[in-house]
């Protein structure tokens, strides 16, 4: 059982921690994210500052604290929306097979000729940065990944006896695939969620530092290292590592949540 699972239980604290950040972070972070103070930039940790202050003497704690929320807004919703899609379209890949899987097997194919950083950085330069447009363009990515595990699960299932039956008793295209295949793939589904939800926190972090995630000032821990790595060679090495610290630690808990999940679903 999960709950028995060290790593599991370790992942959850974590994610409950950053969690507990996003929502309820306004209560108890100690200064205005946004607030800047000029004449107390680049402090060290201190008992007035415990991660210490910025380049513009914004309180570093409390910017991370803010900007847990954007990063578990738009990576649950990505990998989410994702494997959604990806769901619907490995459905039609593996059940119908021949000219519908070929055609949407050379679409797929064509996402992976470059990496997913990059299709996402090209679609966000044209369309142009906001959180509903990170969340669209990596959810689109992750949809056609999504679909290979999901194709190969349906594949394995569509002709056993349960599927020959429903189509004896007359039943639908769709009635069968998602009323009948669906219910029997959830396992490898919800495992490539939890796969996904990870690569979707690195994804959000690596486009906001590259400047194509929410718009400054707002506390975000990617554009935050952007912001502050340069002065690491100052010896201002607070600015950037607590920030990168939170996003390595996220997306630890996810992946220590999601190998517990597949070690259960693999039993």
């Amino acid at each position: 059982m999960l709950i028995r699972s060290q790593g599991f239980m370790v992942g959850v604290a974590i994610l409950l921690a950053w969690v507990t950040c996003a929502t309820l972070g306004e209560l108890f972070r100690p200064y205005d994210p946004l607030a800047q103070d000029l004449l107390g930039t680049n402090q060290s940790p201190s008992s007035a500052h415990l991660l210490g202050t910025d380049a513009l003497g914004r309180d570093v704690l409390s910017r991370i604290i803010a900007g847990a929320r954007t990063i578990l807004v738009v990576a649950p919703c990505a990998a989410l929306l994702g494997v959604l899609l990806g769901t619907v379209l490995g459905l039609v890949q593996g059940y119908y097979r021949g000219p519908v899987d070929m055609i949407a097997g050379r679409v797929v194919e064509a996402f992976l000729a470059l990496p997913l950083v990059i299709v996402a950085f090209m679609a966000i330069a044209a369309i142009g940065p906001s959180v509903l447009t990170l969340i669209l363009v990596i959810a689109l990515v992750f949809g056609v990944l999504s679909s290979r595990t999901v194709r190969a699960a349906v594949l394995a299932e569509r002709d056993l006896d349960y599927v020959a039956a429903a189509h004896l008793r007359g039943e639908s295209g769709l009635h069968v695939m998602f009323v009948e295949i669906l219910p029997n793939v959830m396992g490898p589904i919800i495992v490539e969620f939890t796969v996904r939800l990870g690569y979707a926190v690195f994804t959000v972090a690596t486009l906001s530092f590259l400047g194509f995630g929410v718009r400054p000032p707002t506390p975000d821990w990617g554009a935050d290292i952007a912001a502050n790595y340069q002065f690491l060679a100052a010896g201002y090495w607070w600015e950037a590592l607590f920030a990168a610290l939170a996003i390595a630690s996220l997306i630890a808990a996810v992946n220590l949540i999601g190998d517990a999940v597949e070690t259960v679903m693999n039993e």
